[in-house]
């Protein structure tokens, strides 16, 4: 019966091993141009697809051959060797992508990651610094120098506008407005918004520019704002390294992550009375329900001082 179940399930044979990258690839090129899916998320379902191939290949599998009991069993083996529920389920997401996407080409009549539930997820608060940690996190670069002067004003634009790191690095010169005041960034799905600077960040951002990024490209051209002393574009992996440097510096150690400067934006905006709509705006989210995250921060918050200060508390 499993013989048969297989054999029903490929249609037209399973692909040789050879065309397994090819085949992700296929794929991949069709959620980017259906869904607008980001860079990021497809570098993520490239390689857990990598991965399952490479999983499936020593048991003389390959993708299009592969059954649901394999399916489990691989995720199985992933959460034994303690993969996070979040992880998994993006996992078991980038199968069940792939293989929609095989039966919608007729390369397979039945999805092996159909009917398999998805690990559920708890709501992480998110981490947002204290306003006393994000002064002292803006301040620690050494503004005498280039570089220090480059991560202020990339410190000082992260936070006042709420932008992704990636949408940070990825801001060129031309999406630069000071006069006006705004930044145009293209955020996930490749949805453009324009975002405030405030004056701070404004200031910063021009003084860079004026000071200290020609030095930084050495007579090179670059259409990057952000740029190395390389002259090249700053990378994610390279500004989450100098949030990390700069916070142990100067004695931030609220747990970071890429996003917490996105984080502290939205947490003290709604702090200071700002409407959860223009927050979701400003941070481009899809769904009101996405920024809600935020006023539970807020609360938990406002409920801490509560605790610390009232005579009662």
């Amino acid at each position: 019966m499993e013989a048969l179940s297989e054999k029903s399930s490929v249609l037209n044979g399973a692909a040789p091993a050879g065309d397994q990258m090819a085949m992700i690839e296929a794929c991949l090129d069709a959620l980017w141009m259906e869904q607008g899916l980001s860079g990021n998320t497809l570098a993520a379902y490239r390689a857990d697809l990598k991965g399952w191939a490479a999983w499936l290949a020593p048991r003389g599998r390959n993708l299009l051959g592969a059954r649901r009991d394999e399916v489990l069993e691989y995720l199985a083996q992933r959460v034994r060797g303690g993969a996070r529920p979040r992880t998994t389920a993006r996992l078991l997401s980038s199968l069940r992508r792939f293989y929609q996407y095989q039966v919608r080409e007729r390369r397979l009549s039945v999805d092996p990651s159909a009917l398999i539930d998805s690990p559920k997820l708890g709501r992480p608060l998110p981490t947002a610094l204290t306003e006393a940690e994000v002064d002292s996190l803006l301040s620690a670069p050494d503004i005498n120098q280039p570089l220090g002067l480059r991560d202020r004003a990339m410190l000082e634009l992260l936070y006042a506008s709420g932008l992704r790191v990636s949408e940070l690095v990825g801001v060129e010169v031309t999406q630069l407005n000071l006069r006006q005041g705004v930044v145009r960034v293209v955020g996930k799905g490749d949805k453009e918004r324009l975002v405030p600077l405030g004056e701070e960040a404004a200031s910063w951002v021009e003084r860079y520019l004026g000071e200290a990024r020609a030095s930084l490209l050495h007579g090179a051209q670059s259409k990057a704002l952000f740029v190395t002393q390389r002259g090249e574009a700053m990378t994610r992996q390279a500004f989450w390294y100098l949030i990390k440097r700069h916070a142990r510096r100067v004695g931030v150690r609220a747990s970071l992550s890429p996003h917490t400067l996105r984080h502290s934006f939205a947490t003290h905006l709604l702090n200071h009375g700002a409407d959860l709509r223009a927050v979701q705006m400003l941070l481009g989210h899809h769904n009101l329900s996405t920024t809600q995250i935020y006023t539970h921060v807020a609360r938990e918050r406002l409920k801490q001082v509560h605790g610390e200060h009232h005579p009662r508390g």
